[in-house]
């Protein structure tokens, strides 16, 4: 009996427990450190330390159980033993989910959160198991002390609790050495010295009404880096989708440099600051928009355009237009601005092991409402931009709340912007699926498009960005109508976004004057069309006459050898005007006091246009003059809606000395043909 004393008493101070229980405590600190406080660098070593002990604790930790199972086994169960077996059941399931999490974190896309909550649930098992085992242990010798043997027994069983303290203390050592020596990339997050308050200190970013959660800057290193998030093996489809984006190319868009330059010789580079909310947050944010340039942007923000983290990263936003939005400083993980193999894949596996951060920063719900597309996609000039006053510009957001799309609190009648402009598409993205959508649920294996399909169908091109023949594909089709939403399909129209239809007679005399109309109807768009700049698009009406031989007799909304759409076309647009009634001509909008003339239809609406024309005349210009032998018995009358992001006077203005011959691409919405039979009366 007395020797079994003593060899109880020598194991509390073998080596293989102290390594074994010092590296079960630390695993068990660190893994309540990473769960209760808050992220940090600090925080983020313990996870790659965790990380790399929980690898090297599986070794000793197995032997040493194998040699305690052996020498224990034999013992009748009682409360010990009974907790002894729970701890090493609860140890053994956590060292397992975390080889899988290890192994996701390191090699897949995300983590799987069901061996996530496994790990967790387990790690608070294994503490009460393990901490009453060992008390229990302790409390049966405390009661027997007066015993020499169980004396020896509790001063060896105190020399092994100092010892496991010291090896975990000497863990942490090396959590607090990593974290002293890691060093930080340098930011410049305070506006430079000689910033130009222009409206004042509390409004740094004004005109623009974005501003960040400190009033300060943001480096561009923090707000871009959008490759990396399509390159780190996680978000690589919704990189590739938004490549070719208008948000991508918000900035390198060429027609959009050469306003913004034109506006930064005329008003001063503050003045561009108005344009860097919605297009070019990065330099805005940044401080760029200060001393002038002809670039006015930074490298980053002139190929990240809105990033990933500038859009995900807005906290607010609010409906008044004009970039009304704050958006927060990011937290980045360590690693993740430096460049390198290593440090990109620490990065990655910080951000898929310990992704709290991560998804709580960039997966708001504020992103889903169409508020928060409201504060870019409303916009005015206001008397700091033009000198004279108000005037309302584009405007989707309120087109959308008052058209038939909006039914305040019934989503299942809603369409907002979303639906539309980011329809859902399979998915093997770790961001596929969301519970918090109304329809949606967390495992549906889809995410929005990131396409943001709109009206532009030229610049992808222009720039050669990757991926553009598809996305100008998709854009055609867009601008057409025949993308197909399912989650939407029971309350969106069917058949083309803007139809036109031909309204003629039957029949008509061959002496008589021609008479027919076109109806255009805004049948599918969730706001005005056309919507956007209408000083630079142009849509319109293309309507040709031929007789039964191919002879045509009347044309509008054609274009010249030029590229100019011939006059008397009908057409939807708008003449915005300066303070001397001069037409805006080359999207000066900071000279802009009003509009003097604009045609656009609102959700659900039409708009007709009439035309009439002699067959006689038409004959007689054919002919020049003389009689034609061939009688015309039919007309076959074909209309189209044509459409193109930008005008030919703009094309010219911008682009004559970069392109042998500067024109927009022109895509035909919708068409519609009908044959009138023409009778001797």
């Amino acid at each position: 009996m007395r020797q079994n004393n003593s060899n109880s008493s020598a194991k509390w101070t073998q080596k293989l427990l102290i390594f074994v229980s010092g590296f079960l405590g630390f695993e068990i600190l660190t893994g309540l450190s990473i769960y209760f406080l808050p992220f940090s660098v600090p925080n983020q070593i313990m996870v790659l330390i965790h990380t790399i002990i929980g690898l090297v604790f599986l070794v000793p930790y197995f032997v040493y159980q194998l040699t305690h199972w052996q020498d224990y086994r034999g013992r009748q169960l009682n409360d010990v033993k009974l907790t002894g077996y729970v701890s090493f059941g609860a140890t053994t399931v956590a060292i397992i989910s975390g080889l899988f999490l290890t192994y996701e974190a390191a090699l897949t896309t995300r983590i799987n959160y069901l061996w996530d909550k496994l790990h967790i649930i387990t790690t608070f098992v294994l503490i009460t198991s393990i901490l009453t085992h060992i008390l229990l242990i302790v409390y049966r010798d405390w009661k027997a002390r007066k015993k020499d043997q169980i004396k020896i027994r509790l001063k060896e069983e105190s020399k092994y609790g100092i010892n496991s303290i010291l090896f975990i203390l000497v863990q942490f050592t090396l959590v607090a050495l990593f974290f002293y020596a890691y060093t930080p990339s340098s930011l410049k997050n305070k506006l430079p010295d000689d910033y130009h308050y222009v409206y004042g200190k509390d409004s740094p970013f004004a005109p623009s009404l974005a501003t960040t959660s400190s009033g300060q800057a943001i480096d561009s290193k923090l707000l871009g880096g959008s490759e990396s998030c399509g390159s780190s093996g996680c978000h690589e489809q919704i990189g590739k989708e938004w490549e070719a984006s208008a948000h991508r190319y918000a900035v390198m868009d060429p027609a959009f440099r050469a306003v913004q330059k034109a506006m930064g010789k005329q008003k001063g580079p503050e003045a561009t600051r108005y344009c860097g909310g919605c297009h070019d947050p990065i330099s805005l944010f940044s401080g760029t928009k200060n001393l002038f340039n002809d670039e006015l942007t930074n490298k980053t923000g002139l190929n990240e355009g809105i990033s990933c983290i500038s859009c995900h990263a807005i906290k607010k936003a609010d409906v008044k237009g004009n970039a009304e939005y704050t958006l927060a400083k990011p937290k980045r993980y360590m690693f993740e601005l430096q460049d390198g193999k290593t440090a990109k894949m620490i990065s990655d596996f910080l951000i898929r092991a310990y992704p709290k951060e991560h998804i709580d920063s960039y997966n708001r719900p504020l992103l889903k409402t169409p508020e928060y597309c409201g504060s870019c996609h409303k916009q005015f000039i206001d008397k700091q931009v033009n000198n004279v006053g108000w005037v309302q510009l584009q405007n989707q957001y309120d087109n959308w709340r008052k058209s038939r799309w909006n039914h305040p609190k019934e989503p299942m009648k809603t369409i907002e912007c979303r639906e539309c402009h980011m329809p859902l598409v399979n998915s093997t993205d770790p961001a596929a699926g969301d519970a918090l959508d109304y329809n949606r649920t967390a495992d549906d294996g889809k995410h929005r498009s990131h396409r943001f399909l709109g009206g532009n169908q030229f610049v992808p091109k222009l720039l050669n960005l990757p991926g553009a023949d598809k996305h100008v594909k998709l854009v055609e089709k867009w601008l057409r109508g025949e993308i197909k939403i399912p989650e939407i399909k029971n309350k969106w129209r069917s058949g083309r976004a803007v139809p036109i239809s031909l309204l003629t007679p039957d029949s008509v005399g061959l002496h008589n004057k021609v008479s027919f109309n076109v109806s255009v109807t805004n049948n599918k768009v969730g706001h005005n069309y056309p919507t956007g700049p209408l000083d630079v698009i142009q849509s319109w009406l293309k309507v040709v006459v031929r007789d039964q031989s191919g002879r045509e007799l009347f044309s509008s909304g054609t274009l010249d050898d030029r590229h100019f759409i011939k006059k008397g076309t009908f057409m939807f647009k708008a003449e915005p005007v300066d303070e001397n009634n001069n037409i805006i001509d080359r999207h000066n909008l900071w000279e802009m006091v009003g509009v003097r003339y604009s045609r656009v239809m609102f959700p659900g609406h039409s708009d007709q246009a009439h035309y009439k024309f002699s067959i006689d005349k038409a004959l007689k210009k054919i002919n020049m003059g003389g009689k034609s032998d061939q009688p015309v018995t039919s007309l076959t009358v074909t209309a189209e809606l044509q459409y193109r992001k930008m005008n030919q006077y703009l094309m010219n203005a911008m682009f004559s000395s970069k392109l042998d011959d500067p024109t927009a691409p022109v895509t035909t919405l919708s068409s519609d043909k009908k044959i009138i039979k023409v009778v001797p009366r």
